[in-house]
């Protein structure tokens, strides 16, 4: 895998777009507990590769990174296999426990497994914690350590006041490659940039650490959001961590509370019209295949 710091080269149209964040589910054979309410009913339903498969190439995008929905150990196997038989599905960030003292063992049995070549990463619902600093817990860093010890990244899901827990659980592992999701989830429907962007620059200052240029429009006001109300968020980003560590993420289908998959695109096209080629390249295709070693 190649350090943050690369920078990229070549053209985006020699390998595609690479949607580095996108989920599937199956209510029946499990709840997503937490699609309540009348508003998240249009994603109370099914959605699958053979949903996703079509939108994404008609956008031109040939590799996505499935990620948990869940804090379930059965799900990440069923991803695994589901990613060895597809073409589109490069990498799958799984869930395991990290406070649990036998994690190594875990993640090298999830590696043997059917399509084990292709768990990339680790994701549990840090936004869900009460605790703010739950990422610095001495078990929750045993754990992260060992996650670098297996090769894998991590990724950050967490809110505003968590980032300041992240950038020093990043410094303390220099080691493991921290991937924030979701901008860290910035109060954009209230066009607030302070203190997330404080914190943001706090965590991006670490080199290990990358930023998915994802979620923006559903933190958003959802049926009012437009390209240029998102825009300072995604300058900071661009800004503190450079191209060269952001990713382009579709979060589909949670996206199409907001958006379809294609206005998701080409927003994020939009977004980093001011980047040179090479730039664009980054944090559309090689920027979450080095981050991830796709």
């Amino acid at each position: 895998m190649t350090q943050p710091d690369e920078q990229p080269t070549g053209q985006a149209g020699q390998s595609g777009v690479v949607d580095a964040h996108q989920h599937f589910w199956d209510l029946s054979v499990r709840d997503q507990d937490w699609i309540t309410g009348p508003e998240m009913a249009p994603i109370r339903r099914n959605f699958s590769l053979e949903d996703l498969e079509p939108e994404a190439r008609a956008a031109g995008v040939t590799a996505t990174v499935l990620v948990q929905t869940v804090t379930v150990a059965e799900e990440t196997p069923e991803f695994l296999a589901l990613a060895a038989g597809s073409d589109l599905v490069a990498g799958v960030v799984g869930w395991t426990d990290l406070t649990d003292p036998g994690i190594g063992d875990t993640l090298a049995a999830l590696r043997a497994l059917p399509g084990g070549g292709k768990l990339v990463g680790i994701r549990h619902q840090v936004q869900g914690e009460p605790d703010p600093e739950w990422l610095l817990r001495p078990e929750v860093r045993r754990g992260l350590a060992a996650v670098a010890e297996a090769g894998l990244a991590y990724d950050l899901v967490l809110l505003p006041q968590q980032l300041p827990a992240a950038a020093r659980t990043a410094a303390l592992l220099p080691e493991l490659t921290f991937v924030l999701d979701h901008l860290g989830k910035p109060p954009i429907a209230t066009g607030d940039l302070e203190p997330w962007a404080h914190h943001l620059g706090n965590l991006a200052a670490r080199p290990n650490t990358f930023c998915k240029l994802s979620g923006m429009v559903t933190e958003a006001a959802w049926d009012s959001w437009t390209a240029e109300g998102l825009r300072p968020y995604a300058d900071t980003v661009l800004g503190a961590f450079g191209p060269g560590r952001v990713m382009f993420g579709s979060d589909w289908p949670v996206s199409t509370l907001a958006a379809s998959y294609g206005e998701v695109l080409e927003t994020a096209r939009t977004l980093t019209d001011g980047l040179s080629a090479d730039e664009r390249t980054a944090v559309f295709a090689t920027t979450a295949r080095r981050a991830y070693g796709l």
